[in-house]
C-alpha cells in the first residue's frame, strides 16, 4: 500500500500517524518530539504534567502551567521542524486556562476528549491551532459538529476512538463487558458520514483518524482501507526508550499477558482500561483515602472518590504502586525499541500490505 500523507489543515503530517497523549507523565516532551521528528504527530499529554515540580502540591495550577510551558519549549527545541500537539482532558477543572497556555506557546494541535469540547472553538478563537475532538460515536460528533458550528468553527480533524483504547472509555461499562458495541471500523465509517455534510457545505476537509487497539502496520492499513485518513496509537509508543515514563511502567506492558487486562471505574466518571497490579485489587478491596486532593476534575469530591486518579497515575509513572492504563492489545508489545525503528516498523508492515 502507498503510504498517503495526513493533512489538516495547512500541516502537512508525512506519516498518517498521531501518537496519543498519555497521562499523567507518560508522554512529555522526549516522546513528543522523537515521534514529530519521524514524520508522525507527537503529543504532549497536559494532565497534571507539573507533577514534578517543587510547589505541585501548593500550587497545583502555577505548577501545571509552568510545566506544560517547559515541556511545549523543550519539545520544539528537540524537534524544530515536527508538529507537535497537546492532548487535554475536557474534564480537568482548570481546562481553560490550559488552552490558554497552549496557545500562547503557539501549539499546532489540541486534542481533546474525556467529555466533549464544546467551548475549544471559543478558547481558540482568531487562532491558528488546529483543534480535534476525541469521541466514540457518530452521536458525539454530531452534537459537536452542531454547537461548533454555531462559533464558526470547525473541527481541524476528528479523532475516533473504539472499545480498544486505554485509558478513559467513551462506552458505558455494561457494553464493555457483554461485547455489545460496535467495533472500531463501523463506527468510524459512521463517523465519516456524520462529517461529510459539513466538508461540504463548507468546503473543508475534516479527516477521520482512527484509534484504539491499533497495533501495527496492518491495523493501519485496515483503517486507512475503510476511509480513515489516519490513525492515533497510544501504547504502541510506551515501550520505547524515548517514552517518559519509568522503566517499571514499560516493563508492565512489556510482560503483561492478555489476563491482566482489565476495565476500572475510574474517578472520572468513565471505564476504564488497564493492566491488574497490586494497586488495582486495593481498589477493589474498598475506598483509598485521599490524602491531597490537587482539586483537577470538575466532578470528583474527594470525600467520596474511591481513589485519588492523579496520585495512582503520577505514583505509576514514578515506579511507585499505582495506575497503570493501557490498550487491550498491550500484552502484544513483547519488547523495547527506539521511536525511530518503530516508525520505520510501521511504515514497512504498511507497505507490504
Amino acid at each position: 500500500m502507498n503510504i498517503p500523507k495526513l493533512k489538516i489543515g495547512d500541516l502537512n503530517i508525512k506519516l498518517p500517524i498521531i501518537q496519543g497523549g498519555m497521562g499523567i507523565g507518560v508522554s512529555k516532551s522526549n516522546l513528543a518530539s522523537a515521534v514529530a521528528n519521524e514524520g508522525g504527530v507527537g503529543v504532549i499529554s497536559g494532565v497534571q504534567i507539573g507533577y514534578e515540580e517543587p510547589d505541585f502540591f501548593t500550587n497545583t495550577l502555577e505548577a501545571n502551567i509552568r510545566a506544560l510551558k517547559k515541556e511545549i519549549r523543550k519539545a520544539r527545541k528537540i524537534s524544530q521542524d515536527g508538529i507537535l500537539g497537546v492532548n487535554l482532558m475536557v474534564a480537568m477543572k482548570n481546562y481553560s486556562e490550559l488552552v490558554k497556555t497552549i496557545i500562547n506557546e503557539k501549539i499546532d494541535i489540541i486534542i481533546s476528549g474525556a467529555g466533549l469540547p464544546i467551548e475549544l472553538p471559543k478558547l481558540v478563537k482568531g487562532k491558528s491551532t488546529k483543534i480535534i475532538p476525541i469521541v466514540s460515536s457518530a452521536k458525539a460528533i454530531r452534537i459537536i459538529l452542531k454547537q461548533w458550528e454555531k462559533s464558526m468553527r470547525l473541527p481541524d480533524a476528528v479523532i475516533v476512538e473504539g472499545p480498544d483504547a486505554g485509558g478513559h472509555l467513551g462506552f458505558k461499562a455494561k457494553e464493555l463487558i457483554s461485547n455489545t458495541y460496535q467495533d472500531l471500523g463501523e463506527i468510524v465509517k459512521d463517523v465519516i458520514k456524520t462529517v461529510n455534510p459539513y466538508e461540504k457545505k463548507y468546503n473543508k476537509k475534516i479527516p477521520v483518524i482512527a484509534a484504539g487497539g491499533i497495533i501495527d502496520g496492518e491495523d493501519i492499513g485496515n483503517m486507512l482501507s475503510i476511509g480513515a485518513q489516519g490513525v492515533q496509537m497510544g501504547s504502541r509508543f510506551v515501550a520505547t526508550y524515548e517514552c517518559d515514563a519509568c522503566d517499571s511502567f514499560k516493563e508492565a506492558y512489556i510482560n503483561a499477558n492478555k489476563n491482566d487486562i482489565c476495565l476500572i471505574n475510574s474517578p472520572v466518571g468513565l471505564p476504564g482500561r488497564a493492566i491488574k497490579n497490586n494497586f488495582i485489587d486495593k481498589t477493589k478491596e474498598g475506598r483509598i483515602p485521599v490524602k491531597k486532593c490537587f482539586a483537577c476534575l470538575s466532578k470528583c469530591n474527594p470525600a467520596d472518590t474511591p481513589y485519588c486518579i492523579s496520585q495512582a497515575l503520577i505514583n505509576s509513572v514514578q515506579g511507585k504502586e499505582g495506575l497503570i492504563f493501557s490498550g487491550n492489545r498491550a500484552n502484544e508489545i513483547n519488547g523495547m525499541m527506539s521511536v525511530k525503528n518503530l516508525m520505520k516498523k510501521l511504515k514497512d508492515e504498511l507497505k507490504i500490505l
